[in-house]
């Protein structure tokens, strides 16, 4: 195999199609838009969305709720998932994202009580679920608040 040889598999590349250039092209006269009507226009058609006059289907459907464009959403962390960090380390956002259990360094992190501990961890996020805080001091670590001060880490559980 050469490098110079190499080229792309038969029918791998189309051909553009050349409108507008005389009867024998197969492509002439109206170039594929048919005749007349908006769409044959020159910069004629119409927005994505819009149903001919008829009310268009994002008007039409029922809306509800409110989803504020502010809202912190954090960033989901089970209690299962902590057991890959070695007995006594601290668990915060850094190790977090190190371990590839995060994906973004500066998001919030709320820690959620799916799965079991085992092993006894001091765990720092933005916020609890109930059970996670109970696995965790359960199994002789520390849930504590991101930004508390070392001994207060009691306050918001979601």
């Amino acid at each position: 195999m050469r490098l110079h040889r190499l080229g792309t598999n038969p029918g791998a590349r189309k051909r553009r199609k050349r409108v507008g250039r005389g009867p024998g092209s197969g492509h002439g006269k109206t170039s594929c838009r048919g005749h007349k009507g908006q769409k044959a226009r020159s910069g004629g058609g119409v927005r994505p969305g819009f149903e001919g006059g008829q009310m268009p289907l994002v008007r039409r459907i029922p809306k509800r709720g409110f989803r504020g464009p502010r809202r912190v959403r954090p960033e989901p962390v089970n209690v299962g998932a902590l057991n890959r960090f070695d007995e006594g380390s601290v668990v915060d956002r850094a190790a977090l994202r190190a371990r590839g259990l995060i994906r973004k360094s500066d998001a919030a992190v709320k820690v959620l009580g799916e799965g079991e501990l085992g092993r006894r961890l001091e765990v720092v996020a933005d916020a609890f679920s109930a059970s996670a805080r109970r696995k965790i001091e359960g199994a002789g670590g520390t849930a504590r608040l991101a930004g508390a001060p070392e001994g207060r880490g009691e306050g918001r559980t979601e």
